[in-house]
């Protein structure tokens, strides 16, 4: 869709990510948990305090989907990886989160928003590109693996007491750059 844009998030756009965050988890995700682990989870993950330290995080940033009228639709972050790999070194940078509202995904915003995303991965000279993704997420493992990334381990994804079993992907940077 044309009319909405997409930016670079800054310190004044805490509490819009926090709540697009939180929105778009429980609209993805939201059924598959009993309501005690999400509340669990929802306040680590999306809270404002959290949000506004990814935010000030010399190697984070966090991009906002955004309508004509300043609402915003979709998100993504990314910074310096942390998932649970053995070969995940000082240098690699990880998508950490990439969402858009149900009616706006297979439009076209999502490939702008990713274009964004990895533009800015590449620009930190990463020795690889690494995703954690939902195991029973298939369109995006498709969307992810048209893009480079291989299937390299696996892990357990705590959301308050429900451990998701979800795949960790790897793109070499020394491969193809889109």
């Amino acid at each position: 869709m044309s009319d909405l844009s997409i930016r670079r998030a800054g310190p004044d756009d805490a509490e819009a990510l926090s709540d697009i965050g939180r929105a778009t988890f429980i609209e993805t995700f939201g059924h598959l948990y009993p309501s005690q682990d999400l509340e669990a989870f929802l306040p680590a993950a999306y809270g404002l305090e959290r949000t506004r330290a990814d935010l000030a995080h010399l190697r984070k940033a966090s991009w906002l989907v955004e309508t004509q009228t300043g609402g915003v639709v979709g998100y993504a972050s990314a910074g310096v990886c942390d998932l649970p790999h053995p070969e995940v070194g000082p240098n690699a940078f990880e998508l950490k989160r990439f969402y858009l509202k149900k009616a706006l995904q297979n439009g076209g915003v999502g490939g702008r928003l990713w274009n964004e995303v990895l533009d800015w991965m590449m620009r930190q000279n990463p020795d690889d590109l690494w995703i954690g993704v939902w195991s029973e997420n298939h369109g995006a493992q498709r969307f992810y693996a048209r893009h480079g990334f291989e299937k390299v381990g696996e892990y357990g994804f705590r959301v308050g007491e429900t451990v998701d079993h979800e795949f960790i992907l790897r793109r070499s940077t020394h491969r193809n750059s889109n």
